[in-house]
């Protein structure tokens, strides 16, 4: 795929830096950097009153596309949608996403929304659903979670014992969800929950939308991490009500969304996620010019080779985007796209969390500020990203999960014995 930015893009650049040094005051300017890996937890009034600002200036789903509005989030150019939102082509996507690391604007609270549902409801929902919900997520009022691994159903899916029982018009939903990000703080989650009862494996699922705001129905309980912090949640749900119309895809269907969703994984985010890398790793670069860690030629060697295999996934997302299928010969196209994608980027981004405290040395055991027995330690920002990637090849589909799905399904090899 030929990837570079046309005139078009840079007058769209101007745009977008123009707005952020405009909106980027204030309370605003006081959480520009705050809110990445291990750190959610900061700034979170002056963020979301962020989300709502980037709503009323339209930058929320430039990448939504066709059914958006009146043109494609592919095509040719910025475009206005019909919910209040901006259509971008796939390089001014990229262009907003480099401004946007570029001042190091606040971490964003509405990408489980912006991102993942709503391709979704593009892709599989009604219209009424799309009308529904796509107006708040676009204005940044609404936040949502992700209701997808349970206890015993973390990277295999298909072992999923939520349930959600017809009653009317309403399905009640009783079950237990785990590591869901940002639940304190999301108004809806989407969740997966068996419908048909006595179904396994991955029939008889169902993709249901359901309201957080259900007291002694939905109750959420943050698991401390590490860090220190709490982004991921327990979430337990008893009898919560979810709407037969908040169905998406209908009844039983479930799976097939949901492999769907995971799928807008692999689109212009994965370009966005890797610029954020590359601030990241500029980090850890200039931590090693000051300690004088770059003169160590192993710790040396480490650093080009972190920012060569930053470069090939890069490339790598670039021809995924540029491809229409997959192959048994190209497993980085179609079906095995996302978990080649994973595989990459969770194995690269663990091992840059090692580097940055290689380049500290002792120091990095240290916490910068000081110890006490209500608060024992206090972290800096790249002791919190070593410590949040010990969770890189885990979270998202562990690394044993995503190579049998290319396995199994892009390579045709033999299933796993189960």
């Amino acid at each position: 795929m030929e990837f570079g930015f046309t005139p078009e893009d840079e007058e769209f650049r101007e745009e977008a830096r123009a707005w952020l040094n405009g909106h980027l005051t204030g309370v605003f300017a006081g959480a520009a950097g705050r809110g990445g890996p291990g750190s959610e937890h900061e700034g979170a009034k002056e963020r979301r009153a962020w989300e709502r600002e980037l709503g009323r200036g339209g930058w929320i789903g430039l990448g939504w596309g066709v059914g958006a509005g009146d043109g494609a989030g592919g095509g040719a150019g910025a475009g206005s949608g019909v919910y209040g939102n901006r259509l971008a082509s796939l390089t001014q996507q990229v262009v907003w996403a480099e401004e946007y690391a570029r001042v190091r604007a606040p971490g964003r609270y509405g990408h489980i929304g912006e991102n993942l549902l709503a391709p979704t409801l593009l892709a599989h929902g009604t219209r009424e659903q799309q009308d529904e919900f796509l107006p708040p997520i676009a204005r940044g009022e609404v936040l949502w979670c992700q209701g997808y691994s349970e206890p015993g159903a973390g990277s295999d899916l298909a072992g999923l014992r939520t349930v959600a029982v017809r009653d009317g018009d309403v399905y009640r939903v009783t079950g237990q969800k785990i590591w869901t990000s940002l639940a304190h703080e999301a108004d809806w989650c989407f969740v997966l929950a068996r419908t048909e009862a006595g179904s396994t494996g991955h029939r008889g699922i169902s993709f249901l939308l359901v309201p957080m705001d259900q007291p002694g129905r939905v109750e959420v309980r943050p698991i401390r991490q590490l860090t220190g912090t709490s982004e991921f949640n327990e979430v337990f749900f008893d009898g919560a009500v979810a709407r037969a119309s908040h169905v998406v895809g209908g009844a039983g269907n479930g799976w097939r969304v949901a492999m769907g969703l995971l799928g807008f994984e692999r689109g212009v985010s994965t370009l966005v996620q890797q610029i954020g890398f590359a601030e990241e790793l500029g980090s850890v670069v200039r931590e090693a010019l000051d300690s004088g860690a770059v003169d160590d030629p192993v710790l040396r060697d480490r650093l080009v080779r972190q920012w060569a295999e930053l470069r090939a996934m890069r490339w790598n997302a670039l021809r995924t985007l540029g491809s229409s299928g997959g192959s048994r010969t190209d497993p980085g196209a179609g079906a095995g796209a996302p978990s080649v994608a994973k595989l990459l980027w969770g194995g690269w981004h663990q091992r840059l969390g090692e580097l940055a405290m290689a380049v500290r040395g002792a120091a990095g055991a240290v916490g910068p500020g000081d110890w006490s027995e209500s608060d024992p330690y206090e972290l800096d920002a790249l002791q919190r990203l070593f410590l949040f990637t010990r969770a890189d090849t885990i979270y998202g589909g562990s690394d044993e999960i995503q190579r049998n799905i290319i396995a199994e399904r892009v390579l045709g090899l033999p299933r796993e014995a189960r």
